[in-house]
């Protein structure tokens, strides 16, 4: 046998197999070029498609801010007594609210109808909230809808919910349509109008001020001292500001100061820190950062104005009767003054007790332009609640108590704070002076209120508030109970946020 050539033949019979091998090699390897570059069209087809799904979403997005700019800034919502667009016009008992029988619908958006009672409302948001944004090769067109979701009348404010869907659009080139819906509404905090012994709705350094004085509370639904006078507690004296506190010459807040400012330290008008303390001071339950300021409604002063020309003047009582304690009295004509029948409630000028002179009110609201109560007179509650109005018209200093308040014997409750209320609408000062007992609930939030020597039992509110010479302020925690329920209005707020695709 000739073994050389039979390895040849064996050689020439395996080469047919190397020739398939490679032939599958090949086609395997063209298979593999051919899937990595339809990979690479699918990611750049992905890439296109995630391009214009963007553009389209921020296009929509553009929506939104066109209609929330809108709302903002050019629309003016529906207000009791508005004769064009009054509230009484639609159903706010229903969500979304609706205008005969349907929801109320701004529109811009094709397919969407407007349903909204006033026209040139409908045009305005009709040409406000659609437009088009550029691209390096088209455009991206957006229109909007603003459904109202709800409506109320908050402190004079018309406080609304809107929710707003927008469409962005690519129309041409690789098309492509997002949807975006977002909900703008603003915020309402509910409060307990009283929730402070006091409460400065001013902004700047010191609108909250104690030179030597101090906060602690009571309860006046509680059993009396040995003294006939409340138990007191060194807690709970809560005070707050849209400012700072000043506290000085060894004063203390006996509980927290509450600010939406922050920092405890110098303040200056560039930088208006939540406290300042020196002398001693202190505030024993430090600060409580409040997420936005807060807003007291202006008290509204009821008819009948009082005549700010109108002056009437009470001296001491000697002339009266022996039997009738105090008995120098506003009479019903509200022109003159002589004993008879405690005052009505009604409005009178400018009363200024001086000497030893007295004045009985009965329960209801009194309307003043100026009260001026002197030193050793007297204003006298035959029954409560008593509340007291001041006006002002003409005067920097509208209200001046430098004695006390009394109540009549048989009142049941004599240290409860609403049995005087005493509200100022106007800018001017209002002060307490004297070392007399003062008790009551003081609504002056746009007004300077000084605070001097007295022991005032109850709250006080007004823009700035300053307490000195010794003052204490004693709150009724049966105030944050029995205070009436408010709700402060917040900014503006988009509260939700989604989109889709298709």
């Amino acid at each position: 046998m000739n073994t050389t050539t039979d390895r040849r033949r064996l050689l020439a019979d395996e080469g047919g197999i190397a020739l398939i091998i490679t032939l599958f090699l090949t086609a395997a390897l063209s298979v593999l070029g051919a899937s990595m570059m339809f990979l690479s069209q699918t990611e750049t087809y992905s890439s296109m498609n995630y391009r214009v799904m963007s553009q389209a979403r921020y296009g929509a997005e553009s929506g939104v801010h066109k209609t929330v700019h809108y709302l903002l800034n050019s629309y003016a919502p529906p207000a009791t007594g508005n004769a064009t667009d009054p509230i009484s016009a639609y159903d706010t008992t229903r969500s979304p609210v609706q205008y005969n029988g349907r929801p109320v619908v701004l529109s811009a958006l094709g397919g969407v109808t407007a349903n909204y009672p006033v026209q040139s409302v409908k045009t305005a948001f009709g040409s406000a909230a659609k437009g088009s944004l550029a691209l390096d090769n088209g455009s991206v067109n957006y229109a909007a809808s603003a459904t109202m979701l709800s409506m109320q009348e908050v402190g004079g404010q018309t406080v609304l919910t809107w929710q707003i869907t927008a469409d962005g659009t690519i129309p041409s080139g690789r098309p492509a349509t997002v949807e975006v819906t977002s909900v703008l509404e603003k915020q309402l905090v509910r409060s307990i109008s009283y929730a402070f012994a006091a409460f400065a709705t001013g902004k700047t350094c010191g609108s909250l001020t104690w030179n030597s004085a101090y906060t602690d509370s009571y309860n006046s639904h509680a059993a009396l001292s040995g003294s006939n006078k409340p138990v007191l507690s060194n807690s709970n004296g809560n005070v707050g500001t849209n400012g700072n506190l000043n506290v000085n010459n060894a004063s203390t807040v006996n509980g927290t100061v509450s600010t939406p400012r922050v920092g405890v330290g110098s303040c200056s008008a560039g930088n208006v820190s939540a406290q300042s303390a020196s002398g001693g001071a202190r505030v024993t339950g430090g600060v409580v950062h409040l997420s936005q300021e807060v807003v007291k409604p202006t008290p509204v002063i009821p008819s009948p104005t009082p005549n700010p020309s109108q002056n009437i003047g009470v001296t001491d009582v000697s002339g009266c009767p022996a039997s009738v304690a105090g008995c120098t009295k506003l009479a019903n004509n509200h022109k003159s003054l002589a004993p008879g029948t405690p005052a009505a409630p009604a409005a009178y000028g400018n009363v200024t007790l001086t000497d030893t002179a007295r004045i009985h009110l009965q329960a209801g609201a009194y309307n003043f332009n100026s009260l001026s109560i002197d030193n050793a007179s007297q204003i006298i509650l035959d029954s409560v609640p008593v509340v007291i109005n001041i006006v002002g018209t003409g005067k920097t200093q509208p209200f001046w108590l430098n004695s006390s308040i009394a109540m009549a014997t048989g009142i049941a409750n004599k240290w409860d704070p609403l049995n005087v209320i005493i509200n100022y609408a106007g800018t001017d000062s209002i002060r307490f002076d004297n070392a007399a007992t003062q008790i009551g609930q003081v609504n002056a939030p746009n007004a300077n209120v000084v605070v001097n020597s007295s022991e005032f039992y109850g709250s006080i509110i007004g823009k700035t508030i300053t307490f000195g010479n010794a003052a204490k302020l004693h709150y009724d925690t049966q105030l944050n109970n029995a205070g009436p329920a408010s709700f402060n209005v917040g900014a503006d707020m988009l509260t939700s946020f989604s989109w889709k695709k298709y």
